[in-house]
């Protein structure tokens, strides 16, 4: 894997940033815990539960979804099939990591893109998810977070293109697996 890019400052601020999103990560995790098994005793013995509760667990799985996705295309370990970049090493490699990280920003783009528009949409219609909260609100995160892995994954294409201008000589440069544990 190539050493970052970034100068030495930045480096305490993506750390700082890593684990920001590890700690929204943990949190979304705790209140699902703490709120599914609140419900699930307040329903069992007393036979009622939290009315806002299920929707809000909805909510919650959403954004524990995305953040896990956001925070997964930090080093490009979302699920992929790559059979290319096994089969390379060097600037070969490189070039498949590029064109691969591309595209998976492409996508992730157009998907923000489409995302923005139906949150937009949402709240033109002025929809209400639970409890008084606007569904555009809750459904913010959509653009948000796949505009933030369609931008980490042109970072890795970056890292790809230095990787294959240098030679490659670091393999995968986006610092997405290549099979070692």
């Amino acid at each position: 894997m190539a050493t970052s890019p970034l100068p030495r400052t930045a480096q305490p601020a993506r750390g700082v940033l890593h684990r920001l999103e590890e700690a929204v990560l943990a949190l979304l995790l705790g209140a699902m815990i703490v709120l599914a098994s609140l419900q699930i005793l307040l329903r069992g013995p007393l036979g009622w539960g939290i009315a806002w509760a299920d929707p809000l667990l909805r909510v919650l799985v959403l954004w524990l979804g995305l953040f896990g996705a956001v925070t997964a295309s930090r080093e490009g370990r979302q699920i992929s099939i790559d059979v290319l970049s096994r089969l390379f090493s060097g600037r070969p490699r490189a070039a498949v990591g590029m064109v691969t990280s591309l595209f998976t920003a492409g996508v992730a783009a157009v998907v923000a893109y489409h995302g923005a528009r139906f949150v937009a949409s949402e709240r033109e219609f002025a929809g209400v998810a639970f409890s008084g909260i606007p569904a555009w609100a809750i459904e913010s995160v959509i653009p948000v977070a796949f505009l933030a892995i369609a931008l980490r994954y042109l970072g890795h294409a970056a890292l790809d293109l230095l990787a294959l201008v240098h030679g490659g000589e670091d393999g995968d440069a986006s610092g997405q697996e290549t099979g070692a544990p």
